[in-house]
């Protein structure tokens, strides 16, 4: 290595270590700021409360307890708390002092003022476990969200290749334990990979988060029969109490249309051969991923010709209380016979709409050849 290099990359790190400084101080700044700003507006109103008691009531000290609760880092935000509660004190001696009395009414906005605060400190409390304020906080889960949604987006395909995909979670909102990971790691190959992590809400999110990236990276870097092996190891490694997953992987050569499906704990894929418009299913069995060490995954192959169809699905599409899968599987190639007669289009979200339970989280991918 020459040493104007070794020097550029010197110079490189020396200017990567001011940039993070320089972020580090302008945070620092915005916070010592906001805080500067919101005492200022606690001040005012306390103010108000004391002289303008007419028109100014107690609760007026909740509206800056409130923006700072959202603006506010968990290392600023107790001592702003204190700081409202102490005005709060002030301002009702103030009226005492210039006697005014203290209304019933008045005494309840007290107590709410402090109730407020209390319930901000302890918001506050938890949020020091990620360390940032409130709205940032927000602003980090949205960018996961979008980065785990932006990992399930389809890649450019040939004009000959359709695929579609749509995802539903429980209770509407858009983290949910269901996800899918597409990638093109070659010009002639597709793999796509549908997931159900085991749990419900929150933490099947977070679970789905990580081994989307994971799962992600793994899947454009390993020959199709090495992936769900090498998935079925990594969820071993991180010993979760309730720390397993089910997957289908779909793997095709997009120049002769030869593919191979495996599945881990997961319901079998749906197989619709052009010639005879006849649905079937495509039996491919393997253990569920994160329990057995060494898991060995069955593969089931063929060859899409023009107009077969595939569809991979979650257990949310045809499992239902107190009904054996089996049915609910039977039930999904009906309706793809009925929906999907000569008409592929927007097929992921017309079956979705007429399938599964709106209280388990949903996925459907529908790989089409035209």
């Amino acid at each position: 290595m020459s040493a104007r290099t070794e020097s550029s990359r010197v110079a490189a790190v020396g200017r990567s270590l001011r940039w993070g400084a320089r972020v580090r101080t302008r945070g620092l700044d915005s916070q010592t700021g906001m805080l500067i700003l919101l005492s200022l507006v606690a001040v005012v109103c306390c103010l108000g409360i004391v002289y303008l008691d007419r028109y100014s009531p107690v609760t007026l000290l909740v509206v800056p307890l409130l923006v700072a609760s959202l603006l506010l880092g968990p290392r600023t935000l107790p001592w702003f708390v204190v700081f409202v509660l102490t005005l709060t004190v002030l301002a009702v001696v103030g009226r005492r002092m210039r006697d005014v009395d203290i209304s019933p009414a008045s005494v309840t906005g007290i107590a709410m003022v402090f109730l407020l605060g209390l319930v901000v400190l302890l918001m506050s409390f938890r949020r020091s476990r990620l360390g940032v304020a409130g709205l940032q906080g927000e602003s980090m889960f949205v960018d996961l969200r979008d980065r785990i949604l932006n990992q399930g987006g389809i890649p450019m395909l040939p004009r000959d290749w359709h695929v579609q995909s749509e995802l539903r979670s429980a209770g509407g909102t858009l983290f949910a334990g269901d996800f899918v990971v597409a990638s093109r790691p070659a010009a002639d190959r597709l793999e796509v990979v549908v997931v159900d992590v085991s749990g419900k809400g929150e933490q099947a999110g977070t679970r789905a988060l990580l081994l989307s990236g994971a799962f992600s990276g793994m899947l454009g870097a390993l020959p199709p029969e090495a992936f769900l092996p090498a998935a079925n190891e990594y969820l071993l490694r991180q010993d979760w109490e309730e720390g397993f997953a089910t997957a289908v992987h779909l793997s095709v050569d997009l120049a002769t249309g030869f593919f191979e499906i495996r599945t881990a704990g997961h319901p079998p894929a749906v197989w619709r051969a052009a010639g005879s418009g006849r649905w079937s299913v495509l039996g491919s069995e393997g253990p569920i991923l994160g329990l057995i060490p060494g898991a060995e995954f069955a593969v089931a192959t063929g060859v899409f010709s023009h107009g077969d169809a595939v569809l991979l699905y979650t257990d949310g599409m045809v499992e239902q209380p107190h009904r054996d899968i089996d049915l609910g599987i039977d039930r999904l190639v009906g309706e793809a016979e009925s929906l999907l007669r000569g008409d592929f289009q927007d097929a992921a979200k017309r079956l979705v709409d007429a399938l599964g339970s709106r209280n388990d989280d949903r996925a459907m991918i529908v790989v089409h050849r035209l």
